[in-house]
């Protein structure tokens, strides 16, 4: 049998199972370079507007953050903006959709059926990686002609959108790898992220210091691609030879391992179950806290390195007289910070709320891998196992938020010589965004429990909300339409006063929706 038959069948069977998740990926990152783009164009409608931003952004703590602005040019201020986080994005996107039909499909036995076919043995890791590379290809695509119909170079802009896309290939080429590893999807997704956190903070550390460091990270060849400022096409062969050579890694691993088993060895468990795991809430901590404990590093770090950049926007030189203006309106130097802590609280929100969702669709996941049943034969009620993965959905977002306040409060605090005040200041800011993030999990519970089919949709919710919330007013779109985001109501601490009535609305229509939802799961059937 030819290794690679079945490859069409299974990139067409990739893409239906795919097609809601990939095509909100796609319009999301396809979206937020000209969204930026025409943010900008009305923040700096002339090239002398334009100048205002130089002495901000040339800050060592902005260009950690971001990268450094090599040209001063609408374009080049749209790809500093945007490119880090289109470069995350889509390596999220990338390494979670290889991981998925490859190791995932493995772990639940669906690969065993559909390897008893007419399929090769590098048939399901080949159509991965081409439905990785149609998705990343429509997304270079889009974003170009987006940012062409605002009127800016046709050459840069396909130089940000090939970026992006080849950004994405490297990544799936480091899932390909990770997948062949480990026997476990969720091992694999932390491997792959590891080395995306690597890969930005390589980056960030050689932006900001030595610059051979970024160098030797994919994202900052993304950013060396210099979009809008001189581009130098040859870095993206860089990308491409480390794709291609981290896929031909992935099909050497895979001729090496049985089918649903990994490289590295497994630890067997002991025979008994200890006392930690004689109930509902341990055996959900158990499964939840290697992501969980990951997801708190992440952000403390993420915080860390925030609230050091705000103290680098508070103290920035060589501002025009225009900015200073702006400032004074704004509260002199310290508004200036407080508006970007606002802003940047407003992010870690969103990147929280990705940790609500992934452990709210747990209690799916569960279900239909039949783990569940087992548990629900025992005295363990519908209800106390779903309320020990909500614990995680809730409370663990709480924690996660209350680390990147730490972290930020920390940091910007001990720059500043008031650690006291700017810490209670930033754990609020990010606390604030709790009320939303549950409207998220009230939701996904909701679906859970009355659509369980749909469950996977609360993903989609979560990037409509942050594109509602982030672009919907550059889009011309009504206020109301707005508003649908939770995270529209959300009080913007520290730059603004407190306001509890939204907030206790957000936890009403979170109640609401996750009583819905175990209702529904107390009378519908199993699987």
């Amino acid at each position: 049998m030819n290794a690679l038959n079945g490859t069409g069948a299974l990139v067409r069977l990739a893409l239906r199972l795919d097609r809601v998740r990939l095509t909100v990926w796609v319009l999301l990152l396809a979206v937020m370079p000209a969204g930026t783009a025409a943010n900008y164009q009305q923040l700096y409608p002339t090239e002398a507007s334009l100048q205002v931003v130089r002495g901000v952004l040339t800050n060592p703590s902005l260009v950690a953050l971001n990268g450094p602005l090599f040209q001063v040019s609408l374009g080049a201020l749209t790809a500093w903006k945007i490119g880090v986080t289109e470069f995350i994005l889509v390596a999220l996107m990338s390494l979670l959709t290889v991981v998925r039909h490859t190791r995932q499909e493995e772990e639940t036995g669906r690969q065993d059926l559909v390897s008893a076919g007419v399929v090769g043995r590098y048939a399901p890791l080949t159509a991965a990686l081409l439905t990785v590379a149609l998705a990343n290809g429509v997304i270079a695509v889009l974003a170009a002609l987006g940012l062409i119909g605002l009127g800016l170079p046709a050459g840069g802009a396909f130089a940000l959108g090939l970026a992006i896309a080849f950004t994405g290939l490297v990544f799936a080429g480091v899932a390909a790898v990770a997948a062949q590893l480990t026997a476990s999807a969720r091992s694999a997704n932390g491997i792959a992220v590891s080395v995306l956190g690597a890969a930005f903070l390589l980056r960030a550390v050689g932006d900001s210091g030595p610059t051979w460091l970024s160098w030797i990270s994919p994202i900052g060849w993304g950013l060396r691609v210099r979009s809008f400022a001189g581009e130098q096409w040859w870095v993206l062969l860089l990308c491409l030879a480390l794709a291609i050579g981290l896929t031909q890694v992935g099909y050497w691993l895979v001729a090496r391992r049985d089918l649903g088993g990994g490289l590295l060895a497994q630890r067997p468990g002991p025979a008994e179950a200890g006392a930690g795991l004689r109930s509902p809430f341990a055996l959900a901590w158990r499964l939840q806290r290697g992501v969980l404990l990951g997801w708190i590093v992440a952000l403390a770090i993420s915080g860390a390195v925030l609230g050091g950049a705000a103290n680098g926007v508070a103290n920035a030189t060589g501002l025009s007289d225009q900015m200073m203006a702006v400032l004074a309106r704004m509260g002199g130097r310290a508004g200036l910070a407080d508006v970007f802590l606002a802003a940047c609280f407003g992010i870690i929100g969103f990147v929280s709320a990705a940790y609500t969702v992934q452990a709210t669709v747990r209690l799916r996941t569960e279900e239909t891998s039949g783990r569940v049943e087992p548990l629900l034969a025992t005295p363990v009620s519908r209800l106390s196992w779903a309320l020990s993965h909500l614990v995680f959905a809730w409370f663990g977002t709480a924690i996660l938020l209350l680390a990147a306040g730490l972290g930020a409060g920390l940091a910007y605090g001990g720059q500043t010589g008031d650690v006291g005040h700017q810490l209670g200041r930033a754990i609020a800011g990010t606390l604030v965004q709790l009320p939303a993030t549950w409207v998220l999990a009230g939701f996904g519970l909701a679906l859970f429990g009355l659509a369980p089919r749909l469950s996977n949709v609360v993903w989609a919710a979560l990037v409509v909300a942050a594109v509602l919330f982030e672009l919907g007013a550059l889009f011309g779109l009504s206020q109301w339409v707005v508003d649908i985001s939770p995270f529209a109501h959300v009080p913007k601490l520290p730059s603004q006063a407190f306001t509890a009535t939204p907030l206790v609305w957000l936890l009403v229509i979170a109640l609401g929706l996750g009583s819905a939802g175990l209702a529904g799961l107390r009378r519908r059937d199993l699987g």
